[in-house]
C-alpha cells in the first residue's frame, strides 16, 4: 500500500550509518555523539533471540532520550519471517514515531515485504506534529536481488537500497570468510564478485529515485580494505556505506564525497559547455576532451552530491 512521498530521498545527505546494538544501551550513547551521517539501531543481528524485547525497549528508549545532533536516526527491525518485526513496527512506531526517521526491513525478497511494513505505518499513523517514517530496504538474498525491479517501486515510503554481502553470499552458497572484504575467493574469480548484485541494486535506486547504500566492512583495522570497498562502491553509484566501528565513518565520508579536484573541474564543464551553448555548439572540448549533454549530467550529479548549486 503506497502512501505519498515522504520526501525526495536525494534531500537525505547519508554517506556514513554506524550501525549499533540495541541491546547495549551504552553503546548507542556512544554512537548519537559519533561522527557519522547517520545512526541505525540494530534490532536484529545484533541482539540475540532472547533479548529480543529488551532490545526493541532499548531503541524505544534511546530514540525518545538521547539526542543525535542532526543525524538520520533508523531502526533495523527483525526479518518479517520471524515473531518479533510486526512488534518492531508497532513498538517504534506508536512510542516513538516523532523521533524516528526511517525503518531499515532485513532480508526484503519482494515488494509485499515493503508493502507489509507500509501498511502498518499507515494504520499506526503519525504523532501529532511528528513526521512520517520512511523506509529502507536490505536486499541481502538471491530471491531479494532477483525481484529488485519490484521492490524498489513497492511504496512511496521506500528511501534507499541497501546491499548486504553476508547473507547475500550465504544464500547464494558463495564461500567468504569476511564480510564487504576482500579473501582469497575474490582472487580466484576474473572481477569483482558482486558487481552484478550491486550494479542491480543501483540501477534499481537510480530508476526509482532512490539512494543506494553498500553494506558493512568488517575489517574494523583494515584503513586499506574499507578504502578499497568504499572507492568500488562508490565507482559502482553507492551514496554511502553501512559502518560498524566508531573508526569508520570518518573515512566513509571523505571517500564517498566528491574531491575538491572533482568538484573544481565539473564547474569547468559546466561553465564551458553553457559558453559553447551561446555560441551554438552542442559539443565543446575541455582539457582536450569531448564534453556533451550527457557529461553535463554528470556534472549536475556529482554537484548535487557535493551540495553545491548544479546548474540550469
Amino acid at each position: 500500500m503506497a502512501t505519498a512521498m515522504i520526501e525526495d530521498a536525494a534531500d537525505r545527505a547519508i554517506r556514513s550509518v554506524l550501525l549499533v546494538p540495541a541491546s547495549n544501551p551504552a553503546m548507542i550513547a556512544k554512537a548519537a555523539a559519533a561522527e557519522a551521517d547517520a545512526i541505525c539501531i540494530d534490532c536484529e543481528d545484533a541482539v540475540a533471540p532472547d533479548e529480543k524485547s529488551t532490545g526493541r525497549q532499548h531503541a524505544v528508549d534511546a530514540l525518545n532520550a538521547l539526542d543525535f545532533r542532526g543525524k538520520t536516526v533508523m531502526v533495523r527491525i527483525n526479518a518479517l519471517d520471524g515473531p518479533f518485526a510486526y512488534q518492531d513496527v508497532i513498538a517504534l512506531a506508536s512510542q516513538a514515531g516523532g523521533k524516528l526517521d526511517l525503518i531499515v526491513v532485513p532480508k526484503v525478497e519482494g515488494r509485499d515485504d515493503i508493502r507489509f511494513v507500509d501498511m502498518l505505518l499507515t494504520q499506526i499513523g503519525t504523532p501529532s506534529g511528528g513526521k512520517p517514517i520512511a523506509i529502507e530496504a536490505l536486499i541481502e538474498t538471491a530471491a531479494g536481488l532477483v525481484e529488485i525491479r519490484e521492490i524498489a517501486k513497492a511504496s512511496r515510503r521506500l528511501e534507499a537500497l541497501i546491499f548486504g554481502s553476508g547473507d547475500f553470499s550465504a544464500s547464494m552458497q558463495m564461500p567468504q570468510t569476511t564480510i564487504g572484504g576482500f579473501d582469497e575467493h575474490d582472487a580466484l574469480y576474473p572481477g569483482h564478485r558482486w558487481h552484478h548484485a550491486m550494479v542491480s541494486i543501483v540501477a534499481a535506486a537510480r530508476a526509482n529515485g532512490l539512494r543506494a547504500i553498500d553494506g558493512p566492512f568488517a575489517g574494523i583495522r583494515d584503513g586499506e580494505g574499507l578504502e578499497r570497498a568504499s572507492r568500488i562502491a562508490r565507482v559502482m553509484g553507492f551514496d554511502g556505506k553501512w559502518c560498524i566501528h566508531p573508526s569508520q565513518p570518518a573515512a566513509v565520508d571523505r571517500l564517498f564525497s566528491p574531491s575538491a579536484d572533482e568538484i573544481a573541474q565539473a564547474q569547468v564543464v559546466m561553465a564551458e559547455y553553457h559558453a559553447g551553448l551561446r555560441e551554438g555548439r552542442g559539443a565543446v572540448s575541455v582539457g582536450g576532451k569531448m564534453v556533451d549533454a550527457a557529461s553535463l549530467r554528470a556534472c549536475r550529479a556529482l554537484l548535487r552530491k557535493a551540495r553545491l548549486p548544479a546548474g540550469r
